[in-house]
């Protein structure tokens, strides 16, 4: 590569980044919104409760998995990030190696929303959708799959609800919210810091003023986690994957999901930002949800608990600490390689679908 002097960029650099600013921008002007398609996989509605919804993925692969699973995503992120494109759809490959996949949309809370809390979410939307598989299938119990926040909340319906969950598998999931403290900074988990910072007045005031806690504010804090990665993406990684269609589709893919954020419900903000991050009842044995204490000693089916090494918003000892926790015999631990979302989208997650259907199937 030339230089000119003094050390600047040279001509036939100049050129190359001229070039693939010209193919970028070509192939952005010939796209319509349209083009950029999420949550491809078929899939039938099942039933629907005040805008949140139950789907099962259509698949021409016969189940291998007798009982179906139920995933369940968190309420900050649309659950779309988990059928991203054909190549790239967890969903897809679990009904493509023989399970019977329901997951539940969470939807676009309204501020009639604004005061369901983990009761709410639980007992008025969750439990319903279980008891509406259970009768489809003519079985007593489901096997219950929770991401990240989803992994919370399936582990105190799991506490609430044994005799409805066959077996229970959390990915990412966060279970001592203080656990971080004892690592070194680096391996802190970001959000946890953030959130302890707040004072409770703090959140008081966000979700008093707010009603349901706007997506925009996660997302922004999410981006504020990375800042040198979120100020580069639109315009140094845009370049790069905008010089063939394929690598450019994927991009604008993952930022329609992120541009998708849905709000929180208030009541359930309040509990997750004040219970859990910040008082840590969870692991304590301290947290109510609608008006009954969750006891994880009560979760004694079958356990898979799944966790990413490298996870910078849950930092692996907040989900390996549910070990300690549970009742279950039959407890499996398992880490994975990737970023928080990243194992559930990139084209490397074939080591967790077959993990999650082995473990599945021996059971």
């Amino acid at each position: 590569m030339t230089k000119a002097p003094g050390g600047l960029p040279g001509f036939s650099e100049l050129l190359e980044f001229t070039t693939k600013a010209a193919q970028a921008a070509t192939l952005l002007s010939g796209m319509r919104a349209d083009d950029v398609d999420l949550a491809a996989t078929p899939r039938e509605e099942i039933r629907r409760i005040n805008g949140r919804t139950l789907y099962r993925l259509v698949s021409d692969t016969p189940p291998r998995i007798a009982t179906p699973v139920l995933v369940l995503y968190a309420m900050v992120g649309r659950w779309t990030v988990l059928d991203l494109q054909d190549d790239r759809s967890f969903l897809r490959n679990l009904a493509a190696s023989g399970c019977d996949v329901y997951v539940l949309d969470w939807g676009h809370p309204t501020p009639a929303d604004r005061f369901d809390d983990f009761g709410d979410l639980l007992e008025l939307y969750l439990d319903e959708f279980v008891e509406t598989m259970c009768e489809r299938h003519g079985i007593d119990a489901i096997n219950l799959l929770g991401i990240c926040q989803g992994g919370v909340i399936s582990l105190c319906y799991a506490a609430l609800h044994p005799a409805r969950v066959r077996t229970l598998i959390t990915c990412v999931t966060p279970v001592d919210f203080h656990a971080d403290k004892k690592e070194t900074r680096d391996d802190r988990g970001f959000m946890n810091v953030w959130t302890r910072g707040l004072t409770p007045g703090d959140i008081d005031l966000l979700i008093d003023t707010m009603g349901n806690v706007p997506g925009d504010v996660g997302g922004a804090m999410f981006s504020l986690m990375t800042p040198f990665r979120s100020l580069a993406k639109y315009n140094l990684t845009l370049l790069q994957v905008g010089q063939d269609r394929a690598s450019l589709m994927n991009f604008l893919r993952m930022e329609k999901w992120l541009a998708d954020r849905p709000a929180h419900t208030g009541e359930s903000a309040r509990q997750w930002l004040k219970d859990l991050y910040q008082d840590n009842k969870l692991a304590a044995g301290e947290l109510v949800v609608g008006g009954r204490k969750v006891d994880l000693g009560a979760v004694t089916m079958p356990v898979l608990n799944i966790y990413s090494e490298t996870d910078h918003i849950i930092p692996p000892p907040a989900s390996k600490a549910l070990r300690a926790c549970v009742g279950s015999t039959d407890y499996t631990e398992s880490a994975v390689s990737g970023g928080h979302i990243g194992i559930f989208c990139s084209r490397s997650q074939q080591k967790l679908q077959d993990l999650i259907v082995g473990w599945l199937a021996s059971r």
